[in-house]
């Protein structure tokens, strides 16, 4: 591990002497820590879905501190240097091994520094593969960890998402419908709706004609796939960055499409209709339209923001790609 360390450190070196760094030396230096650190046990995707899911609640929660560099990835004191360690900036591995501890040294430089990339991954790579090479191993690791279903939906969903890719750069979106087709929108975030009891409206609406093609707008898993008596005919998608992205009101689902499936930008997964607001088949109470809702998940509770801003965005990139 030294001598390949050492190989690491030179590679990582050469990137950072460039100065400021493009995305894509960004992601390609990422991935040398995530492929680096794997095994024949431990592929790179589910190091790559920990610290992308790491990074995402960091980015939405004030409470969390904001980790710079490649690997965002950031450990109690209670996991780095054990429960009882007296020290909870501990990074001699003597003392860290016997109050239990899990940190470790990645550089050869025989501490283990939290603020050190090569020692967080080892530390988490380690810490992984005590569990087992299965998938369900890797998830139960993350359940001890985590103690939470939810982050280990979440941190399972990216890494399947990272696996069928093969890739880490997955920012592209799509807007939900052919630009080419007439349709229109404007931001109602936040307006009253009153079936099913006084609430606001979590999304935007876009009105098109029925039977329009609805599409993915994200790379991502199809988490939900059925009737909802709020939204009718709905489908689900859970992306990388911990949000979910929900269509409402189809007349009917793409036949190739099923809930499990992963889905990339701009691919059909129903069709404009105006189901809803009623038992298991109602449609008709109000004009065809989608509705398109966006939801974050910080690692605690899941909450809705207006998708407007992203759908002009998109909507401008596909025109623009056209």
């Amino acid at each position: 591990m030294l001598l390949g360390s050492i190989g690491f450190f030179a590679f990582v070196s050469v990137v950072d002497a460039e100065g400021e760094q493009t995305k894509e030396q960004i992601l390609d230096e990422r991935m040398a820590y995530y492929q680096f650190y794997s095994n024949w046990s431990l592929p790179w995707y589910y190091l790559a879905a920990v610290d992308k899911y790491e990074r995402n609640i960091q980015q939405v929660r004030n409470d969390l501190k904001k980790r710079d560099g490649p690997i965002a990835l950031q450990f109690s004191d209670e996991f780095w240097v054990g429960d009882l360690n007296p020290d909870k900036n501990d990074t001699r591995l003597s003392t860290i091994a016997f109050f239990g501890g899990n940190g470790m040294d990645g550089n050869g430089d025989g501490k283990a520094d939290r603020e050190n990339n090569e020692d967080v991954m080892l530390t988490l790579s380690t810490y992984l593969s005590q569990f087992g090479h299965s998938e369900a191993n890797f998830q139960k690791a993350l359940k001890n960890y985590y103690g939470s279903d939810e982050a280990v939906r979440q941190v399972s969903t990216i890494a399947r998402i990272y696996k069928h890719f093969q890739v880490l750069d997955l920012d592209k979106h799509a807007f939900p419908l052919p630009v080419a087709r007439d349709y229109s929108y404007r931001s109602t975030w936040g307006a009253s709706r009153g079936w099913g009891g006084r609430r606001m409206h979590e999304g935007t609406d876009l009105f098109a004609s029925y039977g329009v093609p609805v599409r993915a707008t994200t790379y991502g898993v199809i988490e939900v796939m059925g009737w909802n008596d709020f939204g009718g005919w709905r489908v689900g998608i859970r992306d990388i960055h911990n949000t979910y992205h929900y269509f409402a009101h189809l007349a009917y689902f793409d036949k190739g499409v099923k809930e499990g499936d992963i889905v990339e930008p701009g691919m059909i997964i129903g069709f404009v209709g105006n189901s809803g607001y009623g038992k298991k088949g109602t449609s008709g109470k109000f004009p065809p339209h989608l509705h398109y809702g966006m939801y974050k998940f910080n690692g605690r509770i899941e909450w809705a923001y207006d998708p407007f801003p992203s759908l002009k965005r998109w909507e401008i990139e596909d025109r623009k790609a056209q």
